[in-house]
């Protein structure tokens, strides 16, 4: 596997290595050896699917707080989308920021989101589906989100004629930006 650190530090992107054949392939999805090298150690509490009948289907930005902070290893395993992450960890040197990733099935590049951060995604085909490894399991009284579009984040998602969005998912409060940052025109985690 190729591990190549985001912007937002923590995160990574990540390419599994393809051994192919006239039959097709075969690519490692985890190893604990691999990503531990990288810092990543993680023992997965649980596996999750998400399918998405259409495109322009928007879930998130969501998150839990501590202690129940869950890391994600996120795969699109039909179609594509756009993945988006918001560090919230306020002793990070991005907190704030967001970085975002276009994830598809055929590349099998997957994205490691560690906790502490907001993590949401727009679909760009109709029929995607997507699996999440977690490192925590749900807890729903720790269950929390930010507002996809709240304009102190600046999240620049693709052009869509109609958005799904769910009504909690639009009713999630707005982030609230530290003065010290507010001067930042491009919330984007520089690359």
């Amino acid at each position: 596997m190729r591990f190549h650190e985001l912007p937002v530090g923590g995160a990574f992107l990540i390419e599994p290595e393809r051994k192919e054949d006239e039959r097709g392939f075969f690519a490692r999805a985890w190893c604990r050896e691999e990503f531990a090298a990288q810092g990543i150690r993680c023992d997965w509490a649980q596996f999750n699917i998400s399918y998405n009948r259409r495109r322009g289907t928007l879930r998130g930005l969501h998150y839990q707080t501590a202690p129940w902070g869950e890391p994600k290893l996120v795969r699109c395993t039909a179609g594509t989308i756009y993945d988006v992450i918001v560090d919230l960890r306020p002793s990070s040197p991005h907190y704030g920021r967001w970085s975002a990733t276009e994830l598809t099935a055929q590349s099998g590049r997957m994205l490691y989101v560690p906790e502490g951060l907001a993590h949401g995604f727009q679909t760009l085909t109709d029929d995607v589906e997507i699996l999440y490894m977690m490192g925590q399991m749900y807890h729903p009284e720790a269950a929390r989100g930010l507002r996809w579009n709240d304009p102190a984040l600046g999240i620049a998602w693709p052009e869509c004629d109609q958005r799904i969005i769910s009504e909690s998912d639009r009713s999630f409060p707005d982030f609230v930006v530290p003065p010290r940052l507010l001067f930042r025109r491009d919330r984007r985690a520089a690359a």
